[in-house]
C-alpha cells in the first residue's frame, strides 16, 4: 500500500488537470453516499465528515444514506444496481475485499460490479474488552477463555464485516473458542461491551480510543504493527505473542461499474482536496485514522491485493461461508 502522505501529494498533483467531467456539468445534483452500516457506527461518522466537505468542493448538496444490513451487502447491492452516473458512491471498508470469498452466494460482484474510486483513510483497529471481565490484555483474556471455552462472547456489526473477520483471525491464532453476537451498528456493540454483554470486540479507532480513554471499556491490545499514538499503553497484538493480525484496515470508495471515468476522476479529486483540508485531516488524525486519497488506478491495485490477503486469511482461520 502506498504510505497515506505520499498518495496524497500524487492525489492533489492532479488538479492541474482539465476537470472534464465538471465541464460536462457533474455533479448538477445532489449526490449519495450511501453507507452500508447503521448510523452512529464509525463509517458513518467518517461519511459525514468527508460529505460535509465535500459538498463546498463539489458545490453540490450531499446525503449520507444508510444501509445496514448483511455485514454491509445489502447497502453494497443497491449502489451496485445504481445507474453508473456518479450521483450513487459507497462508501464501504475493506469488507467488501472478503464478501466474494465468505459468503456463499453474493447479489453483486465486488469486483465486476464496482469501480474503485480512492481509499479514504487507512485504520487499525483497537481490541477491546469489558471492563466486567477481569482480563487486562490479550493473554489473560485468552487465558480465561480456554479456563471456559464457549463462554465468552465478542461481537462484531454484522456476519462479513471486518470486524467480524479479524475476530476470526484471532481465535483461530490464538486457539480459543468465543462466541459470535451481532449487533446493527458499532454503536450498539460497543454499548454491549460497556454492559459486559460482550466481553471482546475489535473495534474501529473511531469509537475505540475514546471509549478506552474515557475507561468505558479496556484496551486489550491494538492490530498492526506498532502501536497507536493515542493508546501509547496498549501493545500490540504481536507483541502479545498473537501473530497475523498486524494488518490494518480502510474505508474507501467505489461507484457502479460503467461510471465514466472523467466522473470517477472528478469523485477522487473531490475527495483528496477533501481530505486535505486542515480540519478535516486533524480530525481523522486524532482519532488514529489517516487519510489517503489515492488515485483510482492506485487504490484498485490495493483491493486486488486485499481480495488475495482476505481470501487466504478466510481459508487458514477456516471461518465458513455464510449463507
Amino acid at each position: 500500500m502506498i504510505k497515506p502522505l505520499i498518495a496524497l501529494s500524487m492525489a492533489l498533483a492532479a488538479f492541474g488537470l482539465a476537470d472534464t467531467a465538471s465541464a460536462q456539468g457533474y455533479p448538477n445534483r445532489p449526490i449519495r453516499i450511501v453507507v452500508p452500516y447503521a448510523a452512529g457506527g464509525g463509517v458513518s461518522i467518517l461519511g459525514q465528515i468527508i460529505g460535509n466537505k465535500m459538498s463546498e468542493v463539489m458545490k453540490q448538496t450531499i446525503i449520507i444514506d444508510n444501509r445496514p444490513g448483511a455485514g454491509g451487502n445489502i447497502g453494497a447491492d443497491m449502489v451496485a444496481k445504481s445507474p453508473p452516473d456518479g450521483y450513487t458512491i459507497l462508501l464501504h471498508t475493506s469488507a467488501m475485499s472478503s464478501a466474494s470469498s465468505l459468503y456463499s452466494k453474493l447479489p453483486f460482484d465486488p469486483v465486476k460490479d464496482f469501480v474503485p474510486v480512492s481509499m479514504v483513510i487507512s485504520t487499525q483497529f483497537v481490541i477491546a474488552g469489558s471492563q466486567k471481565t477481569p482480563a487486562t490484555n490479550l493473554r489473560e483474556l485468552i487465558a480465561l477463555a480456554k479456563e471456559k471455552p464457549g463462554a465468552l462472547n465478542y461481537g462484531s456489526s454484522g456476519p462479513g464485516s471486518s470486524l467480524h473477520i479479524f475476530a476470526e483471525m484471532f481465535k483461530s491464532a490464538a486457539g480459543v473458542d468465543l462466541v459470535h453476537v451481532t449487533y446493527r451498528s458499532d454503536a450498539q456493540m460497543v454499548t454491549a461491551l460497556i454492559g459486559g454483554d460482550i466481553q471482546l470486540a475489535f473495534l474501529p479507532q473511531a469509537n475505540g480510543i475514546a471509549n478506552v480513554q474515557n475507561n468505558q471499556i479496556r484496551g486489550l491490545g491494538v492490530t498492526g504493527t506498532k502501536r497507536m499514538n493515542a493508546l501509547p499503553n496498549v501493545p500490540t497484538a504481536l507483541e502479545q505473542g498473537i501473530k497475523g493480525l498486524e494488518v490494518g484496515s480502510w474505508n474507501a470508495m467505489f461507484v457502479p461499474a460503467g461510471t465514466p471515468p472523467d466522473i470517477v476522476l472528478t469523485i477522487q479529486q473531490a475527495l483528496a482536496k477533501t481530505l486535505a483540508d486542515p480540519q478535516v485531516r486533524e480530525r481523522l488524525v486524532s482519532t488514529g485514522q489517516e487519510p489517503v486519497g489515492d488515485a483510482p488506478a492506485e487504490f484498485a491495485a490495493t483491493f486486488k491485493s486485499d481480495i488475495a490477503r482476505f481470501a487466504r486469511a478466510i481459508e487458514q482461520a477456516k471461518i465458513p461461508k455464510l449463507d
